[in-house]
């Protein structure tokens, strides 16, 4: 678990996602759009994938994957994200930690 923080607070925004999720690839999308450059942490590409995406899983992300973490903080999941984007305050929070500027 204390690996998943740490990667979690090494950037502004960092997103753990399975390469063969569409879910993930759309967030992943989404803050490339928004101008962000998160930190991608591919828990199948991963060798110690499986014990973060139980970590995850410990720290309240379900589903665990994708896990967006804003400014160190966890976000949510898809839902939750595009949640965030569509009532305008994603961006702003990506803002305050610094992913993009404006």
């Amino acid at each position: 678990m204390d690996r998943v923080r740490d990667l979690a607070s090494t950037r502004a925004a960092v997103i753990f996602t399975k390469s063969s999720c569409c879910m993930c690839h759309s967030i992943k999308t989404l803050f490339y759009e928004l101008g962000a450059s998160p930190a991608i942490h591919e828990l199948d590409r991963d060798a110690n994938g499986r014990e973060m995406e139980w970590a995850l899983r410990g720290l309240g992300c379900n589903p665990t994957v994708p896990a967006v973490f804003i400014g160190g903080k966890y976000v949510g999941s898809a839902k939750d994200v595009l949640s965030l984007h569509l009532d305008g305050s994603l961006k702003q929070k990506l803002i305050d930690a610094k992913a993009i500027w404006f």
